[in-house]
This record gives C-alpha cells, sequence and structure tokens, in this order.
C-alpha cells in the first residue's frame, strides 16, 4: 500500500490553513492513501483548530515557536513514523497549487527521482516583489554556479521526496531549510527534478521575511555557512587563491625595486604586507584541508543517523505481537537483534568490502 502524506508547517495560518487542506487532492493515481498533516509552530491564533476542522488527518506541533527550518524537519520526521512512502511539503499560507501535488507525486513513484522542485519559474512571476525576485535569482546564481548543483528553483518549498530521501536529508539551518535541504540532498548524490508550477500572490506579510536588509542578511549567513559546510575546500582554496594573488603583488613590486632598481631598502613595507597575506592564504588553504576532513567524518555521522532512523522507522512498524516477541528475545539474551537488522549489516559490510 503506497501512502502519501502532504506536510504543511504553519505559523498563525487561520486565514489560508482550511483552503490549503481542502484543496489537497485525497486520491491520486498510484497511491493508496493520501493523508495530510499539519505541524503548528507554536502559533497563538486558532490554526489548530480550524485545521482540525478541515479535515487535516494529524495536527501536531511545538508549544513556541522554533522557526521554519526545525518545523519542517520535525514535520518531515512525523510523515515518516506515520509510514508514508512519498511526502509532499506544502506552505500553510497557499501560496502554491496543491492541487499540482500529484505533479510531484508520480516521478516519485516511476523512479525517475528522489526528489521533486515545484518550480515557481521566479522569472514569471509579475507579482513577485521586486527585491524578493532578485534576492531569489540571487541565491539560485550562488548555489548553481558556487556549488554546482543542476539550475533549479532553489527557495520553493514546494517539494515532493521519496521515503528513503526524507530519512537521508539533513537540515543544518535555524532560519529556512529550503538552502540547506538542497545542498544535503546535492551532497548525499540524491536525484533533482524539476517540475513547473507557477505560484499564486500571497497579500500578507510574510512569516520568514520580516524585512529585506534582515533577511538578506539571515539568507546571505546561511548560504555562507552551508557552503563553507558542505564544500568547504573550494571556499577556503578560493579564498586562498585571491589573498595570494593579493599578497604576491608588494612581494614582486618590492623585487622590482631590490633586483632591477637596485635599491629596495625603502620598500620594506611591501615585503611585510605581502608576507602576511601569502601567510594567511596558506592558513586558508589549511582550513580548507581541514573542512574537507571533517567533512568526511560528518558523512559517516549522516550515515550513521540514517541507519538508526531506519531502525526506528521499522520498529515502528512492526505489528504488536512480532514486537514483544522481539523484545523477550532482546531481554533474554536469545537474540540482540531481527533477521532484517542482520541481512542489513551484511549488506553494508559487503558495500565496504569487509566481507565477500
Amino acid at each position: 500500500m503506497t501512502k502519501l502524506i502532504v506536510t504543511i508547517p504553519a505559523f498563525n495560518e487561520e486565514e489560508n490553513i482550511k483552503t490549503v487542506i481542502e484543496e489537497i487532492p485525497r486520491t491520486l493515481p498510484g497511491v493508496d492513501v493520501v493523508e495530510v498533516l499539519v505541524f503548528d509552530d507554536g502559533s497563538t491564533d486558532r490554526t489548530r483548530e480550524i485545521a482540525k476542522a478541515a479535515g487535516a488527518d494529524y495536527v501536531i506541533g511545538h508549544t513556541q515557536n522554533k522557526g521554519l527550518a526545525i518545523t519542517f524537519k520535525n514535520a518531515l520526521w512525523e510523515a515518516l513514523k506515520r509510514g508514508a512512502d512519498v511526502i509532499v511539503n506544502t506552505d500553510g499560507d497557499n501560496h502554491y497549487d496543491q492541487t499540482r501535488i500529484g505533479d510531484l507525486v508520480v516521478p516519485i513513484l516511476e523512479g525517475q527521482t528522489d526528489i521533486t522542485i515545484g518550480s515557481r519559474k521566479v522569472d514569471e512571476l509579475e507579482h513577485m516583489p521586486f527585491w524578493n525576485k532578485h534576492l531569489n535569482r540571487i541565491g539560485s546564481f550562488v548555489l548553481t554556479k558556487w556549488v554546482g548543483m543542476p539550475r533549479v528553483d532553489v527557495s520553493t518549498g514546494f517539494r515532493g521526496y521519496s521515503r528513503d530521501a526524507a530519512t537521508l536529508l539533513a537540515v543544518y539551518s535555524k532560519h529556512t531549510y529550503t538552502h540547506t535541504t538542497l545542498l544535503s540532498a546535492h551532497d548525499l548524490h540524491l536525484s533533482l527534478l524539476e517540475v513547473p508550477i507557477k505560484a499564486r500572490q500571497v497579500t500578507r506579510q510574510s512569516r520568514l521575511i520580516k524585512s529585506i536588509p534582515s533577511h538578506l542578511w539571515k539568507s546571505s549567513i546561511n548560504i555562507v555557512r552551508n557552503i563553507v559546510l558542505f564544500r568547504p575546500l573550494r571556499f577556503f582554496g578560493l579564498t586562498a587563491v585571491i589573498l595570494f594573488v593579493i599578497g604576491a603583488a608588494p612581494v614582486l613590486r618590492w623585487l622590482y625595486y631590490a633586483v632591477v632598481v637596485g635599491n629596495g631598502n625603502g620598500h620594506l613595507q611591501s615585503i611585510i604586507l605581502g608576507g602576511v597575506l601569502i601567510i594567511l592564504s596558506f592558513n586558508s588553504l589549511m582550513l580548507g584541508m581541514l573542512g574537507s576532513s571533517i567533512g568526511w567524518s560528518r558523512k559517516v555521522t549522516e550515515e550513521t543517523l540514517y541507519l538508526l532512523k531506519k531502525q526506528e522507522l521499522d520498529r515502528e512498524h512492526v505489528e504488536p505481537e512480532e514486537r514483544k516477541k522481539i523484545v523477550k528475545e532482546v531481554s533474554t539474551g536469545t537474540k540482540a537483534y531481527t533477521d532484517h537488522d542482520e541481512e542489513k549489516i551484511k549488506e553494508r559490510l559487503q558495500s565496504l568490502g569487509y566481507i565477500d
């Protein structure tokens, strides 16, 4: 049985949440069950009450506001715990066209991709404010040119995830999940497929963008931090090259006066400045190499977390009688893990080359 769960992170969305839930199609080709999960981020209005009345299957959330990134991460996990084979995330402000959810689900069910991205085609959105549009373009340019990601709408939250992709993804941000999850997916070699789905105009003030300067600062810090996290050698390597080139210029100037002119005594400040910058360039390169080494440790940690999540999710869906049997075997010491776990361990050891 194939189950789709549509997750809706929400914060004070009493005006729109009913429309969003009611627009979600409850029957889709290739899907046996469609459920809606609203994850409320500490709303102070009637969001939860209206979501329940509108037909949401699950309404859970935080007791206080924790931010969009954490809410998205927790909503994803709750959907996995409830047996989702495919997860589609949408916003609670009715920015996206929920009737097009099937377009995000089909490529995943057909095995074409791990993640589908509902591209808003930002260049074609006449109603999007000037600054929002250009900040989206800058974010897309940085992530696609610097990191080497395929050219997609990096800021849209309307996305579909396979079960494995949702289990693997990590959220390294407290501001927004959109950029960091794409970088995580690219780093994990998950496939991405863009699906053109034009977005609607949202008239109310954005919950995420309180002001343009604040959002620009937070988004810039978030993007740079994630580039440093996922591409440390590229970031610090380029910084090292820039520092080295700038530092080499005054050194060459001093050499010119010392060798060609024959008097370099009055230009010692050039050799000092150049030497400092060249030393800083080597320090930057070392930071890049150190960050790259730490990155491999992060990959091992992510893989360990993935296996632990899989084990936890498998345990969630064990039948009650089977669960009692496993608990009894573990408590008596007759068996510490299931046959399923044993096969998984063998497969992992084979992939690492420890056994044939």
